[in-house]
């Protein structure tokens, strides 16, 4: 028997002759678990988590600013970089001489172009106007990408040839949200699964190779929360934040098996990704405060734990958040606040355990994006910095900050400019992106 594997670390032929005995197999398996934990191939990593299983790190950076690897120009866009095969996507927008979005593929290691597609792209009625809101997904050799406007392609991943593409906006009379469209493309069991507000096509899912459509379900306004896959009562159940609702479904069918209504007090803002642990699923919106629901191991059933919301964005109870995932693990959350407050709060009750400002500064709508690794929090605020950090019940405690990469003001032309953008990790190095630029730093032990 021989086995190749490849990844972004390296490659590794694999030949333990036809009886293998089961140490050998587990050390295949643990090296294709490697192999597949080098990369981050979709919004917020492997499994939408924000997990990052990489070893080998430098425990604090050195110096107030990382050392860049490469750099990149590019132009605006809300969109967070992903790494799959070596290779890194981003899309952008220009609008001069004419209104276009474009993807873009880069070596990982050495930042050289490798294809760009560029497609015209009017925008109409569409706030912030800075660029594509979705990651784009790598998937088996394709990468899907999903436009404001809701132009959804899948190329093939090495040479961004288009394989096939959609005009959602035309097909299927999207009530366009008023920042666009921004949940990040999913792919499950041989489909690609998008949350577009049609009408009567709030979720639309296509065979991943062909494009074309297995189903469509809902008729729910579409929000900018990316959905994500979860286990329950033995069943992979695909958890949908809506304009309207969380939706529990069947990914391969469309078929819903349970549906808890959430809707907006004064609009739809439900931007951060729904975050689980055990039995334990939480949101949070700007406006709308936080929810907690009680998945059922037994059924095919959720149930409120608590629900809790203050007088307004300035005045909040528990955790309005806006653009960042908060982080959810054992009875606690961690999460940043409508102006930057960063808390810990009592995942039993909503309660408050402490709150810190030292992590992003306190501003209306201020962001910081929390990857776990280990016992650490690698956190990049909007200011641009790469912050690591413990956090606990006990309180906040920061082991080092350095710069990555500066603010720019097309995202946000406040305070300076902002860093609005998910990172991605993968090969022990960070890549971020601005208005201006795709930058890739090494994060490996030794270095920075």
């Amino acid at each position: 028997m021989q086995v190749v594997l490849t990844s972004s670390a390296g490659r590794w032929l694999i030949a333990p002759g036809r009886s293998a005995p089961r140490a050998v197999l587990t050390l295949l398996l643990l090296l294709m678990r490697t192999a597949l934990a080098d990369d981050w191939p979709q919004w917020r990593g492997p499994n939408r988590d924000g997990v990052w299983s990489e070893d080998g790190l430098l425990q604090k950076c050195a110096d107030k600013e990382l050392k860049i690897r490469w750099r990149q120009p590019i132009a605006s866009g809300y969109s967070g970089p992903t790494v799959a095969d070596g290779r890194v996507y981003v899309t952008d927008r220009l609008v001069e001489p004419k209104q276009v979005e474009r993807v873009h593929c880069f070596d990982w290691k050495t930042g050289e172009p490798q294809w760009s597609h560029s497609y015209d792209c009017v925008y109409d009625k569409v706030g912030y106007t800075a660029g594509p809101r979705a990651s784009v997904t790598i998937d088996d050799g394709r990468a899907y990408s999903l436009g404001s406007m809701g132009h959804l392609f899948c190329f093939e991943a090495a040479s961004g040839k288009v394989l096939w593409s959609k005009d959602l906006n035309e097909q299927y009379k999207i009530r366009m949200p008023i920042w666009g469209i921004a949940a990040s493309p999913l792919v499950e069991n041989g489909l690609v699964i998008v949350q577009i507000g049609g009408e009567g096509a709030c979720l639309v899912a296509f065979d991943k190779k062909t494009g074309e459509e297995k189903w469509h379900a809902l008729d729910d306004n579409a929000s900018y929360s990316s959905p994500i896959m979860i286990e329950q009562a033995g069943r992979r159940v695909m958890v949908c934040w809506t304009g309207e609702s969380v939706v529990g479904m069947n990914a391969t069918t469309g078929q819903v098996f349970w549906q808890f209504p959430f809707k907006p007090a004064k609009m739809v803002i439900n931007i951060a990704t729904p975050v689980l642990e055990k039995n334990r699923l939480f949101f949070t919106s700007f406006y709308d405060g936080s929810l907690m629901l009680d998945v059922r191991q037994d059924r095919l059933e959720v149930s409120s734990v608590w629900r809790r919301i203050g007088r307004d964005e300035q005045h909040t109870d528990s955790l309005h958040s806006i653009i960042s995932t908060p982080y959810l693990e054992g009875d606690y959350v961690y999460g940043v606040d409508s102006y930057g407050e960063f808390r810990c709060l009592d995942a039993k009750t909503g309660d408050r355990v402490w709150e810190s400002l030292q992590p992003t500064p306190k501003s209306r709508w201020s962001t910081i994006h929390m990857v776990r690794n280990g016992d650490r929090m690698w956190m990049f605020n909007e200011r641009g910095e790469l912050v690591i950090a413990r956090l606990s019940p006990e309180g906040y405690q920061e082991i080092s900050r350095a710069k990555l990469i500066e603010p720019t003001r097309v995202q946000l032309p406040q305070r300076g400019g902002v860093c609005w953008s998910h990172p991605a990790y993968a090969g022990r190095h960070v890549f971020a992106r601005n208005d201006e630029e795709l930058v890739c730093a090494s994060l490996a032990a030794g270095e920075n």
